[in-house]
């Protein structure tokens, strides 16, 4: 009875955090409302996150002990479509287009074929543990997605597009469902949680390193009107103001037009020229401004 009770709770308890991760987009849609355009935003994150909800509620219903398992990923098909629908709406042509090709992939083509091999190549439990290790290995994809955000933080030193509250619930969902699938037996439901809990240790680790950094780029030159300050090791190149600009081209070709040396007329030869002697002497003097 102990262990049925740990059981529940930790399945209890890891509905209430997910329910608050699937709830995490909404400041994100109501920019999109009052938008009106979903701007740069994508629609793969609840694309995925839809295939995945459908993924474990097709295990659960193979298995007989994982109602918990039911009920949020049934939540999480309800709130996803909305999200897509929504985005649908506000999205772009182009951008409507491309969700639409990902959700006729990933939603309709790739669960389909699961459903259908699954049902007509295997039998009983075999089956279970067929859709178990897809769901294992999708989830670990999923868990691996972060990398990109890790990389981005050690490399501008920046938290500035770390979700700190996102990581945080998304870690103590790991947590929880990594407890659930661990008192139940399910390693399917238990390994891929120690990666997302490993995953958001490191970002939490990372953010209290780089929380009060400011981001570092790579070149970064800021107009002062005196002076070019360069923000990388605060290097100073003067700028000359009110000097009269040298046109390279317009002086050679000043130069060439007072000093072409002049041919001599003669029709029967043409292999003898000769300068003018007063070409040169009529050259002006060019004084050339050049800031000290």
């Amino acid at each position: 009875m102990t262990m049925a009770h740990l059981t529940l709770a930790f399945g209890l308890l890891g509905n209430i955090v997910s329910f608050m991760v699937f709830l995490a987009p909404i400041p994100t849609f109501y920019k999109v409302y009052k938008k009106k355009s979903t701007e740069g935003f994508q629609s793969a994150p609840y694309v995925v996150g839809l295939f995945s909800a459908m993924l474990w509620i097709y295990y659960a219903l193979l298995k007989s002990n994982v109602l918990l398992l039911i009920t949020i990923n049934t939540f999480g098909c309800v709130i996803e479509t909305v999200y897509i629908v929504f985005f649908l709406f506000y999205a772009p042509k182009k951008a409507r287009m491309e969700s639409l090709k990902l959700i006729v992939l990933l939603v309709v083509v790739g669960f389909g074929l699961i459903v259908v091999l699954t049902q007509f190549l295997a039998s009983g439990v075999t089956r279970g543990v067929i859709v178990g290790w897809i769901c294992l290995v999708f989830s670990l994809c999923v868990f691996v997605a972060p990398l990109g955000v890790l990389r981005q933080v050690i490399k501008t030193k920046s938290v500035e597009y770390m979700p700190i509250l996102l990581s945080v619930a998304l870690t103590l969902s790991a947590v929880m469902w990594f407890f659930y699938g661990l008192l139940l037996g399910d390693f399917n439901i238990a390994i891929p949680n120690v990666l997302g809990f490993t995953f958001g240790i490191i970002q939490m680790i990372l953010y209290a390193m780089y929380r009060n950094n400011k981001p570092v780029t790579n070149e970064k030159t800021v107009n002062t009107g005196e002076m070019i300050s360069t923000e990388m090791g605060d290097q100073k190149i003067p700028e000359f103001k009110d000097q009269k600009v040298i046109d390279v081209v317009k002086l050679n070709a000043l130069i060439n037009a007072e000093m072409l040396p002049v041919v001599a007329k003669n029709t029967h030869k043409f292999d003898h020229a000769a300068l003018e002697p007063q070409a040169i002497h009529k050259m002006p003097n060019h004084t050339i401004e050049v800031g000290a």
